[in-house]
Formats: structure tokens, sequence, C-alpha cells
């Protein structure tokens, strides 16, 4: 698929990417490397991954990572229970310790968690690797084996090699700095907040029932309460929730309806802290410039 229809297919699904982002996507298929997709929480960095199993109509395997994450919930772990249970089954019948153990170490008793089923597919899957930031450094070794060999090694089977090459994104929103190591392996790629233009095109492409002056209108308006002091700047998907509740109340004209966008303005700022700091005065202010 060329770059450019890449990009296009990616719009047909509802994802706006301008050409720097296709390129990399681009890359990352043709490379057959893992693309990073570094940025702040809320651009559409996991929003991409789901886009592209969709263009390729194929499966979507997401590793959600968080602190204490460890092999055995990212790659694979062992059926303790029905191993226990096999065990007892076979009391009696005078096999061996070892054939014991070869059976209840089988493929049979494998569970496969999001690492090894993504290199066992046998139609590449997308394999998102979410907020890798959020993990601990050690775990960054366990991915070093999958992204540069596309293995992994189980000692009881052997080395598992990959079915299919999957189309690996990793995301993170920069908590922590990631290991050299890790960064080598991937093609890298800086997602912002969009322009307003983009944020207009993302909102008349998802939400094709939202008025295109309206849609300009909220791009301004939420480009302008990003450069506020805010804890929690809003996302693009707080954008879209925000244009959906407007859509709703058939709202027209911002300026029209002041006190509408200040009675929704909860799809936009999830902290207290953030919803003092815009007061009607200052919500009202944000309003005389992009009206």
């Amino acid at each position: 698929m060329e770059r450019n229809q890449l990009a296009d297919r990616l719009a047909d699904v509802g994802y706006v990417a301008d050409g720097q982002l296709a390129m990399a996507l681009w890359l990352m298929e043709s490379l057959e490397r893992p693309l990073l997709l570094e940025g702040a929480a809320g651009v559409g960095k996991t929003e991409v991954a789901k886009a592209l199993a969709q263009i390729h109509d194929t499966r979507l395997i997401r590793l959600q990572c968080y602190e204490g994450l460890d092999a055995n919930a990212a790659i694979y772990e062992w059926n303790y229970q029905r191993q226990l249970l096999a065990i007892k089954a076979r009391e009696g019948r005078g096999e061996s310790a070892e054939a014991v153990e070869k059976h209840i170490f089988s493929e049979e008793f494998l569970l496969e968690r999001p690492l090894l089923a993504a290199i066992r597919e046998e139609k590449p899957a997308v394999l998102l690797i979410d907020e890798i930031d959020r993990a601990d450094e050690e775990f960054e070794a366990f991915l070093l084996e999958i992204l540069s060999d596309y293995q992994i090694s189980i000692p009881e089977l052997g080395t598992v090699t990959a079915r299919s090459i999957p189309l690996v994104v990793l995301t993170s929103n920069g908590t922590r700095e990631l290991s050299d190591a890790l960064r080598r392996r991937c093609l890298y790629h800086f997602v912002d907040y969009p322009s307003e233009d983009k944020e207009v095109r993302i909102l008349t492409a998802r939400l094709p029932q939202v008025d295109v002056t309206l849609a300009q209108q909220i791009a301004a308006f939420v480009a302008k309460v990003r450069k506020e002091d805010l804890r929690k700047v809003p996302g693009v998907a707080e954008t879209l929730d925000w244009a959906a509740a407007l859509v709703g109340l058939d709202v027209r004209d911002l300026a029209a309806e002041p006190e509408v966008v200040q009675d929704t303005l909860l799809c936009l700022l999830k902290t207290q802290e953030d919803r003092l700091a815009l007061a009607p005065e200052v919500t009202q202010r944000l309003l005389g410039k992009v009206a």
C-alpha cells in the first residue's frame, strides 16, 4: 500500500493522519519495525492502532502497561489449576515423573498473553503496547527479544518463532524516560495536539452530523482552552464528546449559547480545579476570540 493510500484509508475509518504520521506508519509497515508514538495523553496515539486494525481488517491485540507488569501477564503463563488436575488424574497410572512433567508443560496447558498471541496469529495482527512508560524498566528487557527477532523463549517448549510479523505500535505519555535499547529498536514519531484545521477534519470525519462552521468554532475554542493553565488539558476524545453534546443540544453558534457552553464544559474539563479555572468570564473571553 502506497503512503498516500494509507492516509486515505485511515481517513476512511475516521482517523486523520498528517503527512509525517502517514510516513511513519508506512515505514513501519514497509520495514516491519515497531513504531513508538510519544505525546501527551489524549492526542490520539491509541486510536492509530485501532484505525490500523480496521483498515487491514485484522485483530487488534492490546497490552495495557502498568507498574508491576510482568512476563506472566504480558507473554504467557501456565494454567496451574489444570496442571494440578491433570497430575491428580494421572495418579496410579504408573507413569514416570518425567512423562507427567512433559505432559503438563505442553501446549494444552499454555495460556497465551498478548505478546505471544500476537506472534502466533496467522494473519499479521496489530499489537498495541499502550503506555509503555508506565511499566517498570525491567519489563522493557522482556520486549527486546520480541521486538528484535519476533520470537519468544519458553524454557519448557523451546523458542516460539512468529507465524506472522505483527504491526507493533508502542505509545508513551513521557512519564519516564525509555531505555536507549528500546528506542533503537523502534521507529519514532511525536504526536502533538492537532492544529485547528486538523481538529476540524477530525470532527467532521467522526461526527458527520456536525456543521462545518460549528466544528471550526469548537476547534478554535478548544485550542484556546489548551493554552490556559489547566491541570488536565483536553484531548481529541474530549473534543469529540463536547461536539457530540453540542450537536445533541442543537447548538449552532457557540457565541449565541454561552450558558450552554459553560454547562457542557464538563466534557472537556476533568478536575474541579480546571472547572474553577474556566469561570464564566474566562469562557466568555475565549468565546469572544472564536466568534
